[in-house]
């Protein structure tokens, strides 16, 4: 049957209106928008260096105010910030940690602070746990330093080891000086509490025999070498990991705010213990990974904290790892 045009164009007018009123007949629920759901991915990273597994591990990240950063002015700080897009006067700082599978071991570097600073840290023991292992197979902790967001996670809230079987290393020079009572009891007392917390973590592990502080020289773990870096603690130390050829330098708290102490390798932070060799410490890391294109793990960088670090004009750039599958 041909129609006259006319009565096609109303015909599909009539339609359209008819399809435009039935929606208002809908329950109201059929046009509501998904409700945002407000979680992230799990955090962790994973590569391969030499033979090794190496999981970055996020702990989570917390806001630093720019005014702990010495020896810059405010306004140099500010610029520096603002150039990578930084909040002013805080600065968001990762804490991470790395779980290394070298085959033989699996060794855990750092631990995150748990809870001890709050909500948005702790997340390390369920990250481990989303990359595919658990707390129970870490057969080594490798403590860079003992400052609470580093070995915080190792006692659990029932105040027993939360990886049973590892080993717990950390230099001498940093055990020597962070358990000690007689130190404790010299330093202004809003900073005693520090001390305190390295003496309750530790406490449970002495008892367990599994407290094992160790001086230059001893051996670690297969593949792993510990490199001193005093200053942000006496003894900070560094764990360069070896395998088949390839390294990484994990560095523990060399590096605080990536806007700023890449460019400006002087400026220090208000929890360095000693201002000058942390200075110093940072400098001699950096000009020789530069130089080597040595892949490093900060403890404080983006996550997940790994990369490269490449010499730009009288400072230093960060060039983190693009994100990319694991080489079989």
């Amino acid at each position: 049957m041909n129609l006259p045009r006319h009565f096609v164009r109303l015909s599909l007018a009539a339609a359209l209106t008819l399809g435009l009123a039935g929606t208002a007949l809908l329950p109201q629920a059929a046009l509501a928008e998904a409700p945002q759901l407000k979680t992230q991915v799990p955090g962790y990273y994973r590569l391969m260096v030499g033979k090794a597994e190496v999981t970055a591990l996020f702990d989570g990240a917390i806001q630093l105010d720019s005014s702990l950063l010495k020896n810059a002015t405010p306004k140099e700080i500010q610029t520096l910030l603002a150039r990578m897009f930084a909040n002013y006067p805080k600065m968001q700082t990762g804490v991470n940690a790395f779980l290394i599978n070298t085959g033989s071991k699996l060794v855990l570097v750092d631990t995150g602070a748990a809870k001890l600073f709050g909500p948005t840290l702790g997340q390390v023991v369920e990250n481990i746990k989303a990359s595919g292992y658990s707390p129970e197979q870490v057969d080594v902790v490798l403590i860079t330093h003992l400052h609470a967001d580093h070995f915080g996670g190792l006692i659990g809230a029932d105040g027993k080891p939360v990886f049973p079987k590892a080993e717990v290393r950390v230099s001498k020079t940093d055990a020597d000086y962070w358990l000690s009572t007689d130190v404790a009891a010299k330093v202004p007392a809003d900073k005693q509490g520090f001390f305190k917390l390295a003496r309750d973590a530790s406490a449970p592990l002495i008892a367990a025999g599994k407290w094992k502080p160790f001086v230059e020289g001893d051996e670690l773990v297969p593949g792993f070498k510990a490199v001193p870096t005093p200053g942000h603690t006496p003894g900070h130390t560094a764990y360069l990991l070896d395998s088949d050829g390839q390294q990484l330098l994990l560095w523990g708290d060399l590096v605080h705010s990536t806007a700023v102490q890449f460019a400006k390798p002087d400026v220090t932070i208000e929890f360095d213990t000693d201002q000058k060799k942390a200075a110093e410490s940072r400098r001699k890391v950096f000009k020789q990974t530069a130089t080597d294109k040595t892949l490093v793990a900060g403890a404080h960088l983006p996550f997940p904290g790994l990369g490269h670090v490449r010499a730009e004009g009288k400072g230093y750039a960060w060039v983190p790892v693009e994100f990319g599958p694991v080489a079989k």
